[in-house]
């Protein structure tokens, strides 16, 4: 087994198909093949079942791959650290819908001393989340935790062999475009937004305790579900839409046409960050968690 060859299976797992990763690696598709089926028969077991419609990767391989990942981390982390300073910086991070998340991800990117780089962000799920960290697909993972969540999330992390560092507390707020008849109000009550579709981030099949908003379990007459904060926002402007969130309003991202007011039924959060256990931060992501740091001084 090389780490050539898990760096194929890698590709190939992220990109969906032999064909794509073939081309993403600059090889051909036949030589690609040829050293996935060496590897596979090493180790006994199927990485990925081949059909006409492409490939699917088999529970063995799932467990694989999670291990791979990990071992190539590792290896980028110690070229970076002992090859020279002149190898390429690598950060990636996962993160639940934050605006202020993404502008600490663009304020890391400039202030990051290097001409070579490799940077992820991943708006994501939190289940997904917890699996990109825990994967090593992502460094760091951005969540918060309340009172409501946290033991879920507690044993849940604990299970997948991470841990959570609060970074600042924040209030509940309503999210709504400056159009909105709740706008001008000073406060809004959940008997107010009932005439209103909520809006909320869709978490797939996984537990409420996951959910993104705060007070995921209130009965809502009208709540629409997305996966994106564009969606959301057009939605917003749309159907006079609204969310529960931090109240950290990034304008120079998502523009200044959306306000934040406090919500009266209030549930704190805590903002941090997740990240295997025992593990040492690289020098970007600390630079990353100072520029999330900022947003807690302004609340």
């Amino acid at each position: 087994m090389t780490l050539q060859q898990l760096k194929y299976a890698i590709t190939i797992a992220d990109s969906g198909s032999m064909n794509e990763a073939a081309k993403r690696l600059f090889i051909s598709q036949p030589s690609l093949s040829g050293t996935i089926r060496e590897l596979e028969d090493e180790l006994g077991l199927d990485i990925f079942l081949r059909s006409n419609r492409g490939i699917t990767i088999t529970p063995e391989g799932e467990e694989f791959l999670g291990y791979a990942r990990q071992v190539c981390e590792q290896y980028s982390l110690l070229e970076d650290k002992y090859v020279g300073k002149q190898s390429k910086k690598r950060f990636s991070v996962s993160m639940q819908h934050y605006s202020f998340a993404v502008k600490a991800f663009v304020e890391t990117i400039k202030l990051t001393d290097s001409d070579e780089y490799e940077f992820a962000v991943h708006e994501t799920r939190t289940y997904e989340i917890i699996d990109n960290v825990k994967t090593f697909k992502s460094e760091l993972g951005v969540i918060y935790i309340s009172d409501f969540n946290r033991r879920v999330l507690t044993k849940l992390l604990s299970e997948n062999s991470l841990e959570f560092t609060p970074l600042f507390d924040c209030d509940t707020y309503v999210y709504l475009w400056s159009g909105h008849p709740l706008a001008k109000k000073s406060i809004i009550t959940m008997d107010e937004l009932q005439d209103y579709p909520c809006l909320a981030f869709d978490q797939g099949k996984n537990s409420f305790f996951l959910a993104e908003e705060v007070k995921s379990t209130f009965e809502y007459k009208r709540i629409i579900k997305a996966n994106d904060r564009a969606t959301m926002l057009n939605m917003m402007i749309g159907l006079n839409g609204y969310t529960l969130c931090s109240g950290i309003i990034c304008a120079e991202l998502n523009g200044d046409d959306y306000v934040a007011v406090p919500l009266k039924e209030n549930e704190k959060m805590t903002i941090g960050y997740i990240k295997r256990k025992g593990s040492s931060l690289s020098h970007i992501a600390g630079i990353y968690i100072e520029e999330l740091q900022k947003y807690g001084l302004v609340l």
